[in-house]
């Protein structure tokens, strides 16, 4: 019997081919978007989840007294393992590491990576497994090192390699061998190979090894990523009282007073770093995806709804043959769920084409349909059930219920259209649609808003690329003299030397106090370190002074931004010009010979900070050299760029950036969520212009008849076309109307994030609902003109 169903089933939907595919494609559509936004939410969900023990572990992170003074992921560099060696009872184990870039060299082969010095504790503490390797003693020797497998094949192309050897430098220009102990199996992205995710790290080696790179651990250093696992039992508040007497007793004064280290599960760190961006992008998503799922599912109901109608004197012609109530609901119900299948299954095979296409979108690895578990396989088998189900109720229930004359007579009797359901319906997908329009085009503004403002900077034909670091000066007067024959070159128009990059990555805080107050009054400030040519090549407009001269007496001078100079009590460059200052804890007197306008060195998300820029012949530390490229053959000039670079700087990596790029990456989370919301727009329209199309064709072809009337009548054909024109459009009019202040108070609250955001006008929701009432007007011209312009005398004829 349930095969004759199947059969009954297939026949109504080949017969009823048009509107079966706007079905399929439009609820096709929605799953698919689901499907893909789900996996996206999954994998951020399992990050951390893979852990040894994660229950248990925790990320010390450090609450500044002053926001900015320093870095909120790491904190000191012995707290944990004094916590463990102090209360073991409490503490079952730690791990610690110092982050850095360097070169690393293999014959012909050269990279600049990430790499963690750490603690032996790491490969047992958290469960990584190594393919080749003994993890008790992997990282327990001097100038030895871990590597990932993808590491191994990128230097070596396999991964039998223990016992061979990397060649690694140090910040004074020195290098050393490194033998290869262990090899690390593939792992799942985590927070501890990469706590900060523009630096994931594939190298590792002992913190025997500090010593080398000039590092160190030590009480006086804030800048440590400290882990702990808790013993069972044990909470985050039961470690408050043993870190503060911990602090008390071992850490420097001006730590103590500025700085509360506190635990961080581990298990939700990702989710939650950053002001809990990736959470954010996580619920903006899932609420786009169930909205844009929304609209389909509503579009099938209305569909399903629309049709039911047509079927009456089928059902009439069944009771009168002996069909019953029971068949026809199951009959009906089938060809719901049939459907829903029928667009799952195209939906699924949407994702598998588009996986790559979002993987691109989102910036984020979107997992294989073979990622997840089995049982997953029942959500998509109880969606299908539950949805072809509510789709085919109506149909079902309500029209197998009416009577069989009625039925033959194609009347529905006591039974309403439901016209208003279905116009309700059609309601909630214009707001939905208009609210993702709304959205994009505020989100889009504002990201441009960060990519083209001005920054206070130029950051046109600027790249920039790391350099071999040598602290000294040796090194420092080496690598002015390679800064001066790169800037000998054609097509380059200047060249710098510096600690940073306009990326918001700076070298830390500095306490900034005037020279003769007391030193309570230390104010921290963002520290750069760059020469003379910066200011210069970035364009940065000096509002009083002058810049940095290029010689040793530089070393006693300091540039301050006008933030900087009126959070030190002067009102005007020329009250702070040739005043003193001195760092906290340093004896050098400096003196302010230049004030700059204030930059946005870091993110607009937050205000511009005060900002102090040292020459590098006092600071001594470097890692940029940056160039201003002359416009026009810009890809030979990086050429001549590369060769020289060789012949300079050896077998240095020359991996460069534009400033563009830098730029947006500081706002990534932004620009993909501005993808995100394009694409999302563009769904929301696919599926209500789906919906239109449907219904409005199932409107003509039930008023037929009664446009051929009208033609009698005497009613034109632009008459014709506003008659069907006027519903959708109070409809569309009615959608907007709801979706403005809906769409105003969720991109209000997004924009409140952002110290420097655009203006909401009302451009974006006029822009949002003509267009959607335009597209609207032009489908529904171009489907009833055809009917406007038939011959009445065959319209009359119409059953």
């Amino acid at each position: 019997m349930f095969r004759n169903y199947i059969k009954i089933a297939w026949r109504n939907i080949v017969k009823s081919r048009f509107y079966t595919a706007i079905t399929v494609i439009g609820l096709a559509t929605g799953i698919a978007f689901t499907l893909i936004i789900a996996a996206y939410v999954w994998g951020e969900l399992q990050v951390n989840r893979n852990l040894k023990n994660i229950a248990q572990q925790y990320v010390i992170q450090s609450r500044w007294k002053n926001p900015g003074e320093g870095f909120e992921i790491a904190t000191l560099g012995p707290l944990a393992k004094t916590l463990k060696e102090d209360y073991p009872s409490l503490v079952k184990n730690y791990y610690r590491f110092d982050g850095i870039t360097s070169n690393i060299y293999k014959k012909d082969k050269s990279f600049r990576e990430s790499i963690q010095i750490g603690d032996s504790t790491l490969l047992n503490m958290y469960g990584f497994r190594l393919i080749a390797g003994d993890a008790s003693t992997a990282l327990t020797q001097p100038f030895t090192i871990v590597i990932t497998e993808p590491a191994a094949q990128k230097y070596f192309g396999k991964t039998n390699i223990v016992g061979q050897t990397l060649t690694l430098e140090n910040f004074s220009g020195a290098k050393h061998d490194f033998q290869i102990t262990g090899v690390l199996n593939r792992y799942a992205k985590n927070s501890v190979t990469q706590l900060s995710e523009d630096y994931p790290s594939d190298f590792f080696i002992s913190n025997d090894n500090l010593d080398f790179f000039n590092r160190e651990m030590s009480w006086q250093n804030p800048s440590i990523a400290n882990y702990i696992e808790l013993q069972h039992g044990v909470s985050a508040k039961d470690l408050e009282q043993p870190i503060a007497q911990i602090m008390k007793r071992d850490a420097p004064t001006k730590f103590q007073e500025d700085l509360t280290p506190y635990l961080v599960p581990l298990k939700t760190y990702y989710l939650d770093q950053n002001n809990g961006v990736v959470r954010k992008m996580i619920y903006a998503l899932s609420a786009v995806a169930l909205f844009i799922l929304g609209m389909a599912v509503i579009n099938f109901i209305n569909m399903s709804v629309s049709r039911s109608s047509a079927r009456m004197k089928e059902i009439g012609i069944r009771k009168v043959l002996g069909g019953i109530k029971k068949q026809l609901v199951i009959q009906f119900l089938t060809e719901s769920v049939i459907i829903v299948l029928l667009a799952t299954v195209a939906a699924f095979t949407v994702y598998l084409l588009t996986k790559s296409f979002f993987s691109n979108l989102l910036g984020k690895n979107i997992p294989s349909l073979s990622d997840f578990p089995v049982y997953y396989i029942l959500y998509p088998i109880l969606f299908i059930f539950f949805v072809g189900m509510g789709a085919g109720l109506y149909p079902a229930f309500v029209l197998a219920s009416l009577k069989s004359v009625e039925s033959l007579k194609g009347k529905s009797g006591s039974v309403k259209d439901n016209v208003l359901l279905r116009k309700g319906l059609v309601v909630f997908q214009f707001i939905t649609a208009t609210v993702a329009f709304v959205g994009a085009i505020v989100i889009s503004k504002q990201v441009n808003f960060f990519l083209s403002k001005k920054l206070g900077y130029n950051k046109d034909y600027i790249i920039s690329a790391q350099v071999p670091r040598d602290w000294s000066q040796a090194g420092v007067d080496k690598m002015i003299a390679t800064r001066n024959q790169f800037k000998m070159l054609p097509g380059i128009k200047d060249v710098s030397l510096s600690y940073e990059v306009p990326d918001g990555n700076n070298a830390g805080q500095a306490y900034i106090y005037r020279q003769g107050t007391d030193t309570a009054k230390a104010l921290p400030m963002q520290f750069l370190s760059s020469d003379e040519q910066f200011i210069n090549l970035y364009q940065i407009s000096l509002t009083g002074g002058t810049g940095f001269l290029g010689n040793r007496l530089d070393s006693g001078k300091i540039i301050m931004n006008e933030t900087a100079i009126r959070s030190l009590g002067f009102n005007t460059s020329e009250d702070a010009l040739g005043q003193q200052v001195r760092f906290l804890g340093d004896p050098t007197i400096f003196e302010i010979t230049g004030i700059t306008n204030d930059f946005h060195f870091g993110s607009m998300q937050q205000k511009v900070q005060p900002v102090i820029i040292a020459n590098v012949q006092f600071s001594q530390i470097y890692r940029y050299l940056s160039f201003k490229l002359a416009p026009g053959n810009l890809s030979s000039d990086i050429d001549v760029l590369q060769k020289k670079w060789s012949t300079l700087l050896g077998k240095a990596p020359f991996e460069y950036k534009f400033m563009d790029d830098t730029l947006a990456n500081l706002y990534k989370s932004e620009i993909q969520l501005k993808k995100a919301a394009y694409v999302a727009t563009i769904l929301a329209l696919i599926i209500v212009l789906l919906g239109v199309i449907g219904l409005i064709s199932l409107s003509i072809r039930h008023r037929t008849k009664e446009i051929g009337i009208r033609k009698v009548l005497g009613s034109s054909v632009t008459g014709i076309l506003i008659l069907f024109i006027r519903d959708f459009l109070v409809i569309v009019l009615i959608g907007g109307l709801i979706a403005c202040p809906v769409a105003y108070l969720i991109m209000s609250n997004w924009l409140e994030d952002y110290a420097y955001r655009i203006t909401l006008t009302s451009t974006p929701f006029i822009i949002s609902v003509t267009c959607l009432a335009f597209v609207t007007i032009a489908i529904i011209g171009l489907q009833s003109i055809k009917t406007a312009l038939t011959n009445p005398v065959k319209s009359l004829r119409t059953e």
